[in-house]
């Protein structure tokens, strides 16, 4: 029963991205599409696709770094492999979780420290959101005068509320223990102990100040790197708006399509891309193209990352990491 739904959830997932994209295509004017594509300025996409390149640079030092600071020591090379993994995984899986949850299992089983390795990939994702906000946030105060757009600023409103609401319930020791004990019932039991496991794994992190610090300027790099991706792409296709825009949008569009409810965020991505540049005279026409090249890059690095994943298969079972669990005290 509990396989029929999950395989459910993906196609209803499925269904959703598939929907929005022949929204999309019915509402734009295909042979304009098709034609800027085709004229794009070859060179300036070559630069940004090896722009693109630095943002999965950077999350790979990040999430290196993140496990050692919890005392999981790997050589680069099996970090590379189960973070290219994920990346494959994330074409196919709700949003960018599918990818995370990918990468957690292989590494757990790899380590043999399941709780140790989650820990790090929500704290991989969560400094990444904070870096969103953090960019964001400076591209509204800057950019103001040239936005002045009240929808955009509730978005921001909005993300940058649900990252404070994480801090708090996950660092806030008195509201952790009242909904620790809201948790106490039936039904509530396996979310109850993956809160009590997460917040003691990340408890850890308490004497490694300076990793965390690191983590959220690796962050802020990666969310900087992406709106210029996008600029330069924009550039190919002829589209010229101030760049501070990017720097606005790109974090919106990035928090809206990490909610699981479509496959890698296809659609959804196309969706908000249209529909915030429009604020600033972007045609349908061009921003559903500045959408699909972005997507093209994500397909060609996760189908590299696949291959590297496939081919690393034989490796990776007759490799035996020599950690073992180190139990660590806990004091909340």
């Amino acid at each position: 029963m509990k396989i029929l739904k999950k395989i459910l959830s993906v196609l209803l997932r499925v269904v959703i991205s598939f929907a929005i994209l022949i929204f999309l295509f019915k509402q734009i004017d295909r042979q304009a599409l098709f034609g800027i594509l085709s004229h794009a300025n070859m060179p300036l996409l070559v630069i940004a696709f090896l722009f693109f390149f630095l943002n999965y640079a950077f999350c790979l030092f990040r999430w290196e770094m993140l496990l050692r600071g919890a005392g999981i020591r790997l050589s680069l090379k099996r970090v590379i492999i189960s973070i290219a993994g994920g990346n494959f995984f994330n074409l196919f899986l709700p949003s960018t979780i599918g990818g995370d949850v990918m990468r957690s299992l292989d590494l757990a089983a790899h380590t043999k420290r399941p709780h140790e390795v989650v820990a790090t990939v929500f704290l991989d994702r969560l400094s990444g959101y904070t870096g969103l906000v953090i960019v964001a946030g400076l591209a509204i105060f800057f950019g103001w005068n040239l936005l002045q757009e009240k929808s955009i600023l509730l978005s921001f409103v909005i993300i940058a509320s649900i990252l404070a609401a994480i801090l708090v319930v996950l660092f806030n020791r008195f509201l952790y223990s009242k909904i620790n004990r809201l948790l106490h019932t039936p039904t509530a039991g396996k979310i109850r102990h993956a809160l009590i496991d997460l917040h003691h794994e990340m408890h850890i992190f308490r004497h490694h100040k300076g990793i965390l610090a690191n983590s959220v300027i690796l962050s802020v790099l990666i969310q900087a790197v992406s709106p210029l991706t996008f600029y330069l792409i924009a550039l190919s296709l002829g589209i010229k708006v101030n760049i501070i825009y990017f720097f606005v949008f790109l974090p919106m569009i990035g928090a809206i399509t990490l909610l699981p409810i479509s496959i890698g965020g296809l659609g959804l991505r196309d969706a908000t891309t249209i529909y915030f540049f429009a604020k600033v005279g972007v045609s349908k026409d061009l921003a559903f193209a500045m959408s699909l090249v972005a997507f093209f890059f994500i397909f060609i690095y996760a189908i590299l990352g696949g291959l590297v994943y496939v081919l690393t298969v034989r490796h990776r079972r007759i490799q035996h990491h020599p950690s073992r669990q180190i139990h660590r005290p806990y004091h909340p």
